[in-house]
This record gives C-alpha cells, structure tokens and sequence, in this order.
C-alpha cells in the first residue's frame, strides 16, 4: 500500500524579510549626498494550490520540508532587496490540511479552481533602510530596520477521495469487476477476498459533454469501523462521494443481512453516510440459487426503504449492467442539478495574526510589505 498515500505530515515556513541597508550617497562633485540604503525584500509565501492531476499525498510524504525563499537584502544608491520567491504547494482535490499537533482543520480543497491559490503563511517584512530616516535633524542616519522573521507551522495533510460515485461492499462482491465494466481502469480481479487493498478510480464516459467518476474502495467487513480488517483506513474516501452504491453477493451465505451489515457499518462511522443517496446491486445471479435470494434482498430493501434503488445483475455474464448505468447516470445527475455552483473567490490568504480568511488584493501598497517598528526609538549619530 506504500503506492497510496493519503496521509503526510509536513513542515512549511515562510522567508524572512531582507535587512534594510545603511549606505549614503557618494559621488564627485556632491558633498554630503545623504542617505542612500535601499529597503529589505519581503520573504516568501507558503502557497497551496489544487492541482486536478494528482491523485495521491505520494509527493509530499517524500518531501516532507518546504521553505520559502528568503528577501534580499537591501544595498546602496536606494536599492531595494529583492522579493523571496513563493513554495508553492500542490495538493490533489479532496485535501485536508490540519494542524499538526492541535488536530484543527484549516482548510479544505474542494471545489477550488486550478488557478486558484491559498496563501497559508506569509513571509517577513523587507526592513527599512536608513533613507527613511532622514530629516532636518538628522541628515545623516545611520539606522535601518532588520527585515521580520517568517513564520513555520507543522501540519498533517490528509486527502479522502472526490468521486460522484462510492462503490462500496463486502470483499469479493464484485466492486472491481464493475469499475472494470464501466471503465477503463483496470483493477486487480481474482476469486479470493481483500483482493483491493487501495482505493481505484475510473471514468465512466455519458457523452461528449460530461463523465461520472467511480470509486473502488477496499472491502468492508463486520467491525470495520472498529478497526478489523482494513479497518477504517479507507472509510473516509466515502465521506467525500456523492451517493453510494452498495454491491450485494447473493451467492455468499450470509447475504440476507448484507445490506443491513454495511449500513451499520457506515453509520457507525459516521450517519451522515446514511443519508447519501444510494444504489444496491444484487450481484452473482447467475450462481444457482442466487436468483432467488437476490429478488428476496430487493423485497425487503424496498419494504423499508422505498425510495431506494435496488437492481438485479450480473457483472460476469453481463446481464442487467445497462439499467445500472442508466440508474447512476440519472442519480448523478439528479444531483448535479441540485449542487449550487460555487463561486469564484479572489486569491486567499490565511493571516497569521487571527483565524480570519480575507482577500488579498492584487496590488498592495509597496510600503506594506516593509518592517515598521513604532516602539523603537530612532538612533541619531553620536547617542
């Protein structure tokens, strides 16, 4: 499972201002030039972005240490340092970032553009140089500023899988032989449990125009939620789909109370999985004996829920796929008519002073980003 990650601990910091400078104007013919030292540069950012391509937290967990790039300093004839040079972070969609030792959530990548950026930790302040401190009584200083030091954080990075569909079931149901079916991913397939031990992705093409993305998620078993088997590890790659579709092996024993099995699982996890949309596929028909059981399970889904989708198939022979596909396209896109879409936002930017999220503006006054400290008393020559 070392292919799949979706879990990384990180550690991020911001560059530090550049120093301001103290020089003085010196040239032929003009006596007591003045000042002339140029302002620090601003340090760096710690910039998260959505990248559609990845799929995994492969690239972070074995890159653990990002760092901006420092301001420079700033030199002679009113020079300024030049600004440090932004990290940018790419992260896959459905990506998580928490505080590392508090557990807090600080944001969530879902719905953002790819030219989006989230500007999690800004660098220091350029400091002042000593032309910012001249006047008539002090025409020579010989004092600037020190540029502000940056900021670091470690953080836990986690990632659930966005999909319109969850495939979700007891190991050997016929999961992979489906997303094999619709898709052109091709899953590992053989006639033993836990033969999926990491989560699969396919696209199921509708027409030119729109896809529908199916997740495979690892087997659940009685007590997963609890830990057994896989455990949760992979139970939280169906909190981010948007609706489930539950695959039944009606030629396992214990079939009957399949269905309610799974339910519980999920609730147990979390109920808010409960109240996603859902699809059950009685599958494996075509093993005697199955049939029967198979029209007994959607009996009795239908008399306790009778808004549920319940259909009859048989992935190996083929029979019965075409209604379950026009049963997810419609339920898809059902939901798609639902969703408000979202809106386009500015660049956004995490202050480090407080929790509150603002907008960055794209062009901020230069003197902002130079280091300003009021409580210092100004040094004058000869104190």
């Amino acid at each position: 499972m070392l292919q799949f990650a979706d879990e990384a601990y990180i550690e991020v910091r911001s560059g530090k201002g550049g120093n301001g400078c103290i020089a003085f104007r010196r040239e032929k013919y003009i006596p007591m030039g003045g000042p002339a030292g140029g302002d620090g540069g601003k340090g760096g950012d710690v910039v998260f972005c959505v990248r559609r391509n990845l799929r995994t937290l492969a690239h972070l967990r074995y890159h653990p240490i990002f760092k901006a790039r420092n301001g420079g300093d700033g030199s002679g004839r009113n020079r300024f340092g030049a600004d440090g040079e932004d990290v940018v972070i790419p992260v896959p969609p459905g990506t998580t970032l928490k505080d590392a030792e508090t557990g807090e959530v600080i944001r969530e990548f879902t719905t953002e553009s790819e030219d989006e950026r989230f500007v999690f930790l800004h660098g220091g302040k350029g400091g002042w140089g000593n032309v910012h401190f001249k006047s008539s009584t002090n025409q020579a200083p010989r004092y600037a500023h020190d540029g502000k030091p940056g900021e670091e954080r470690k953080l836990l990075v986690e990632l659930s899988i966005m999909a319109d569909v969850g495939l979700v079931g007891f190991p050997n149901a016929g999961k992979s032989s489906l997303l094999d079916y619709f898709t052109a991913a091709r899953p590992k397939i053989a006639p033993y449990p836990f033969t999926t031990k990491i989560p699969n992705l396919g696209v199921l093409h509708v027409d030119t125009d729109s896809d529908i993305i199916i997740a495979d998620i690892p087997g659940i078993i009685e007590g997963a939620s609890e830990g057994a088997g896989l455990g949760f590890q992979f139970l939280k790659h169906i909190s981010r789909t948007a609706c489930l579709l539950f695959m039944i092996d009606c030629s396992d024993e214990n079939c009957l109370s399949a269905y309610a099995t799974l339910r519980s699982e999920l609730g147990t996890y979390s109920s808010e999985l409960l109240n996603k949309p859902r699809i059950v596929i009685c599958n494996k028909i075509d093993v005697e004996g199955a049939a029967e059981k198979a029209e007994e399970i959607k009996k009795n889904i239908l008399s306790e829920e009778p808004e549920t989708q319940v259909l009859v198939a048989s992935v190996m022979e083929r029979r019965g796929l075409g209604a379950v596909k026009d049963v997810i396209v419609k339920m898809v896109s059902d939901l798609d008519r639902m969703r408000i879409p979202g809106k386009n936002h500015a660049q956004i930017s995490f202050p480090s002073s407080d929790n509150t999220i603002q907008a960055k503006s794209e062009k901020s006054d230069f003197l902002k980003s130079r280091s300003v400290d009021e409580s210092m008393e100004v040094q004058y020559p000869g104190q």
